[in-house]
């Protein structure tokens, strides 16, 4: 087996009115939930090609410090909102006036809630039966127009069956594709689909399946607005999360810190 290349991927510019800072190398947006809904309807209004829009906080940063090519996806992304309050406060430090993360459960119900029927959306992603829970549960609770849902298998899909994917997602012409897959896997099945999707807008939202269909707890407010929503997680699951906020929480805060004493710099 040949080892993976990492992908040719042209650089993205940020939105006009979405000013960026870096954290690590990787480009995130100074941008707040009002600013990244109405960014999504212009493109929507525009359907000029489909745009995809990253929700990223420091897990999918440090995973980009070990892989280029995630790093070069994450950065060649239309959007890349902070979701997470390390990012936030790392943003704040840069000069951008950051009152809050970009909560990815939060990005898709308000709008959800503040576009109800107004736009189609299609779920891809989740375990099996999460993407039809969803879909139901945000339908009955805003009004939403919900034009399909797939839930993949765990496991590579064949040619064939992306094809039909692909196929069965174009057909129902979604406004909006929401993908709960998990970082890095949902940002790297964006960029490589979106020159096959005729959809405006679509978003990695991973956790937001499980937590706005009820499947999983969601932490208490006041621990997601101040950095402490990787305890409550890790305890709640600590045999799947204990590696991405022990291991690559201490590695995210020690490459930090040194960046920030300009004893290293990441372009």
């Amino acid at each position: 087996m040949t080892a993976p290349t990492t992908p040719r991927i042209p650089s993205a510019s940020a939105p006009p009115d979405a000013p960026s800072f870096k954290v690590l190398g990787v480009r995130v947006n100074a941008i707040q939930i009002p600013g990244a809904i109405a960014q999504m309807e212009k493109w929507i209004a525009e359907r000029q090609s489909c745009h995809f829009v990253a929700v990223t906080g420091m897990h999918g940063v440090t995973e980009a410090q070990h892989d280029p090519a995630l790093k070069q996806i994450l950065n060649s992304a239309d959007l890349v909102v902070p979701d997470g309050m390390p990012i936030v406060w790392l943003g704040r430090h840069q000069g951008h006036p950051l009152k809050r993360r970009v909560y990815g459960p939060e990005l898709m119900q308000t709008f959800c809630c503040e576009t109800a029927s107004k736009y189609r959306h299609f779920f891809y992603g989740g375990a099996p039966g999460v993407a039809p829970l969803i879909a139901q549960v945000l339908e009955s609770k805003y009004g939403i127009d919900v034009v399909g849902h797939y839930s993949p298998p765990f496991r590579p899909l064949s040619a064939e069956e992306d094809e039909t994917v692909i196929s069965t997602i174009n057909a129902a012409r979604p406004d909006v594709l929401w993908i709960g897959l998990s970082t890095p896997k949902q940002e790297r099945w964006m960029y490589e689909h979106r020159n096959k999707l005729l959809v405006p807008v679509m978003l990695g939202v991973g956790a937001a399946f499980d937590l706005n269909s009820g499947r999983s707890r969601q932490a208490p407010r006041w621990m997601r607005e101040h950095g402490f929503e990787w305890l409550f997680r890790l305890l709640t699951e600590p045999r799947r999360l204990w590696k991405r906020y022990l291991i690559y929480g201490s590695e995210f805060a020690c490459r930090v810190t040194l960046e920030l004493l300009h004893l290293s710099k990441l372009d």
